[in-house]
């Protein structure tokens, strides 16, 4: 029987190409299995509640996909963790949002935390999430580098720049001692931003949401934790126009 863990990580965005499967490759080991999919109904990007609203139907259909098709856990691939709390209503397998998850581990590993977030925009929901999970007095700050989520990749360079520039300044404005990136885009680019902090004499930590919700969600399922259904019932069964019947592999 083999012990390996499946993680499905679902990219709550329709723009295709953005998100690869080789993006994972610096998380997989060997009994952690990633698997990738996106909605296909729903925003481009988000950058707005709007956003966020539209994208949560597909989101929690392919989460309830993915404990159907055998996965051990899931991971939502936005810093909004949109559709987390119905998501869990709907399945035994863990879900992770990769906020709720960064959030706490920074307010272990810190005092204060700022969130480098793509738009201004942005900041109040960055700030509503921490009230959300109770970490509020955590956050430093919420600060914007000014590039939309599909442009983060588009001049790479710049982009690394306003990161360093926004976690210098949060360090030395806010007094931050963690820094957390506040859009999974930014994948990939924590040891560099990590590196130029200390070059400027910050030796702080830098938390890239991705890595750490599919590790957190690898030691739940390995645990066989997941969460309450005391706190996350399944939903009752009722008429929805417009959606067909979800198959909820608890339930049905």
């Amino acid at each position: 029987m083999s012990n390996e863990i499946n993680v499905r990580i679902v990219s709550p965005i329709t723009t295709k190409g953005f998100r690869k499967d080789s993006d994972f490759d610096i998380i997989r080991n060997s009994d952690l299995n990633i698997s990738h999919s996106q909605i296909e109904i729903g925003p481009a990007s988000i950058e707005t509640e709007f956003d966020e609203a539209m994208c949560q139907p597909d989101t929690i259909l392919k989460i309830i996909d993915a404990e159907n098709e055998g996965c051990d856990a899931a991971v939502i691939d936005c810093m909004g963790d949109p559709g987390l709390k119905g998501a869990r209503e709907c399945v035994t397998i863990p879900v992770v949002g990769p906020c709720e998850t960064a959030m706490h581990y920074a307010s272990m590993l810190g005092h204060k935390f700022t969130v480098l977030t793509v738009l201004e925009r942005t900041k109040p929901l960055i700030e509503n999430l921490s009230k959300i999970y109770g970490v509020s007095s955590k956050l430093a700050s919420a600060t914007s580098v000014d590039i939309p989520v599909l442009e983060l990749e588009k001049d790479l360079d710049h982009t690394l720049k306003q990161m360093t520039n926004k976690a210098i300044q949060s360090i030395e404005k806010d007094n931050a001692d963690v820094i957390i990136f506040g859009c999974t885009g930014m994948l990939g680019c924590a040891d560099t931003i990590e590196n130029n902090l200390k070059e400027k004499g910050y030796n702080v930590p830098v938390i890239d949401p991705i890595p750490l919700a599919v590790n957190s969600a690898y030691v739940l399922a390995k645990l066989k934790l997941s969460q309450s259904k005391k706190c996350y019932p399944y939903p009752p069964e009722k008429g929805m126009v417009g959606f067909e019947k979800p198959k909820l592999k608890a339930v049905n």
